[in-house]
């Protein structure tokens, strides 16, 4: 009988990955960016074990999407005083908070539960260029 192989978390090595999404679809950077986080790239990847890599998001200010979504996509949040939800569209959002554009989109494709919140610690986006994680470079 073979044993199945459990990565310890002393095992388990970060790589730090950089995305451009300068030009790219915002579902498909997420989508990409949610497998590098999970670790789903990796042939130690173990469900219950957070062992994917650090990403870095660049050129988060120039990301596309299709159709009227610029427009008709809206982004919730609530102060948590009555009346105080606050509504601002996608094309507004990227001008003000191109992260949070992001980091929304891959957050919906991470567990909602102790890892995903774990996990999505591991990305950092920015709306430019640079970044001040100088050693790592772009993929």
């Amino acid at each position: 009988m073979y044993k199945s192989y459990y990565p310890k978390a002393a095992e388990v090595k970060n790589d730090w990955v950089v995305v451009d999404a300068a030009g790219q679809t915002l579902g498909r950077v997420a989508a990409k960016v949610a497998a590098l986080l999970i670790g789903k790239h990796k042939p130690t990847f173990t469900p219950g074990v957070p062992g994917g890599d650090n990403v870095v998001v660049v050129n988060a200010t120039y990301i596309v999407v299709t159709g009227k979504k610029m427009e008709d996509k809206m982004y919730n949040h609530h102060s948590g005083y009555p009346g105080g939800l606050k509504t601002i569209a996608l094309r507004d959002q990227i001008k003000s908070h191109p992260d949070r554009v992001i980091r929304a989109a891959v957050w919906g494709m991470l567990p909602h539960n102790k890892m995903g919140r774990q996990i999505i610690k591991r990305l950092r986006v920015y709306g430019g260029a640079e970044h001040p994680h100088g050693a790592q470079v772009a993929e």
